[in-house]
């Protein structure tokens, strides 16, 4: 289904790191661990999430977002949704085209049609994605180039009904170890040339393609754990991650980055941070 009208909103996203000028949201409101779909959330689930906190740690970076001229959309939490705080996997902008994904887990079914609403009140055009799973976790975009995850959340089929709309992208699937949840946890392209990657979620042919085409920056295995790969681009060398993961922080800023520095710890227990907590729907366009 496309959705369409006269005056709509422009999206367009060609990479992960140009301008973001607008994004959208969901609050943690009804956040919790219902039931353990990664293996993040094992590790929290007997003490499981503080709403009230999370929501706090969140609005905390909403502002941050909008103190950097990021126009931020939100989507209404719904209890029916503990995980709808993570807007990255219920769609992805790729090009002028906002999709709208199928998701693989139960208990997030449904997510999908209250972005929908949002999309349609705000105007926005959006595709959906109907044949087999895919989450925007797993979906990357850097220019021509599309690399997707092969993951327990998304498959070959719905990679292939991706491919007949983007018939001018090169499309590069990429394995990886599938306990660690979404492409975006082990591998993140942060500039044109320079990608974060933890390389015990790869296997060496695909570390060896990813070095012909970027300075790899390696994520040890406890950052990893705290989604030290997981960070968000807005452009101009602006980056969002977590104040706990000061190796990658500091190599950031090495790069010449501008590490912005905002604390979601709440938010991680259950398995995403700044990139699954966000759905671009408008960057700059590469020059």
């Amino acid at each position: 289904m496309v959705t369409a009208s006269d005056k709509q909103l422009k999206v367009y996203c060609d990479t992960e790191y140009e301008t973001l000028h607008k994004v959208i949201l969901c609050e943690p409101k009804y956040m919790k661990i219902k039931e353990v779909i990664n293996e993040t959330q094992k590790q929290y689930k007997k003490e499981n999430i503080d709403s009230k906190l999370a929501t706090i740690q969140h609005r905390e970076f909403i502002k941050s977002l909008r103190q950097q001229g990021v126009e931020v959309i939100l989507i209404p939490p719904s209890q029916q949704y503990p995980e709808q705080v993570f807007t990255r996997d219920i769609g992805f902008t790729i090009g002028s085209t906002l999709f709208v994904a199928e998701m693989a887990n139960d208990i997030r079914l449904g997510e999908e049609q209250a972005l929908k609403n949002i999309l349609m009140e705000k105007r926005i055009l959006f595709q959906d994605l109907t044949k087999g799973i895919i989450e925007g976790g797993d979906v990357i975009i850097n220019r021509n180039t599309v690399y997707i995850g092969i993951s327990s959340r998304t498959n070959d089929k719905a990679m292939e009904q991706l491919k007949k709309f983007l018939t001018d992208y090169e499309i590069v699937p990429i394995p990886f170890d599938e306990q660690y949840l979404h492409l975006d946890c082990v591998f993140n392209i942060i500039s044109p040339n320079e990608a974060l990657y933890f390389p015990g979620a790869l296997n060496q042919k695909t570390i060896e393609l990813l070095k012909t085409r970027f300075q790899l920056v390696e994520v040890t295995a406890n950052e990893q754990f705290t989604l030290g790969t997981n960070v968000l681009s807005i452009g101009k060398k602006r980056v969002f991650s977590l104040p706990i993961n000061k190796n990658v922080n500091r190599k950031l800023k090495e790069l010449g980055f501008n590490v912005i520095e905002v604390d979601i710890t709440e938010i991680i227990k259950s398995g995403g941070s700044f990139r699954c907590c966000t759905l671009p729907v408008l960057r700059e366009r590469h020059k």
